[in-house]
């Protein structure tokens, strides 16, 4: 029985969420939003680490490949196709947050010209979009939330690999463990972290978050802090 057989037949639908390779901007602490970004050097080595790492992963291996259509996240997701001989399907849905006025800045550069919004953005408030066709949190869960749930329908049983981004993790894991879009973050969303994720008998749960194993050495969190 192949990989695919064993999942369906298990009744369990696992998805291993992961985050982008390392990007210029995120060494800068800079916000990319929608901006289409690249991996650097760095960011491509993570990301073929990844892909060794899911390719040679007994029981865990994805038949199933998804990608965020934003350029950095596309650059990851080639290196897992080429390594798990996977066609991609590129999901816009899965898109980072609309930042607005706030993409191309650095975070200090955002708090320093926008004191009220980046005020609004540090304490997430849910309903507050940025100017310049940002989105609110409220809008991004939604659209996040709603993908996730398709892609668990369209795919029952089976092993997903989704490659995304750091917004839209931290969504999904507040999702699933049912937490406020406006407390404060207690996890880590490090650069081609794997998150591990499973949907059984109706019920979302996570297996084990941002793990880095295949690195071999550390990562950027979501926020630019290694």
């Amino acid at each position: 029985m192949g990989e695919r057989e064993m999942s369906l037949a298990s009744g369990v639908t696992r998805f291993c969420l992961i985050r982008h390779g390392e990007t210029p901007w995120n060494t800068q602490q800079r916000i990319q939003g929608h901006t289409d970004i690249g991996l650097d050097e760095e960011g491509v080595h993570q990301a073929d680490l990844a892909a060794r790492w899911l390719a040679s992963a007994t029981g865990q291996r994805p038949t199933v490949l998804y990608s965020s259509d934003l350029l950095r996240a596309r650059m990851t997701a080639e290196k897992l196709a080429e390594r798990l001989a996977l066609p991609i399907g590129f999901l816009p849905e899965m898109r980072e947050r609309r930042y607005g006025i706030f993409e191309g800045l650095t975070y200090a550069d955002a708090r320093q010209r926008y004191p009220d919004d980046y005020a609004a953005f540090e304490q997430r408030q849910p309903g507050y979009a940025f100017p310049a066709g940002g989105e609110s949190l409220i809008d991004f869960s939604s659209r996040v939330g709603a993908c996730l749930q398709r892609l668990a329908e369209l795919h029952a049983g089976e092993t997903v690999a989704l490659v995304t981004h750091g917004g839209v993790l931290d969504v999904i894991n507040r999702f699933i463990r049912g937490l406020p879009l406006e407390v404060p973050r207690d996890f880590t969303i490090p650069n081609t972290g794997l998150n591990w994720v499973v949907l059984s008998a109706g019920c979302w749960n996570i297996e084990s978050w941002a793990d880095i194993r295949h690195l071999d050495h550390g990562a950027l969190d979501e926020l630019g802090i290694v």
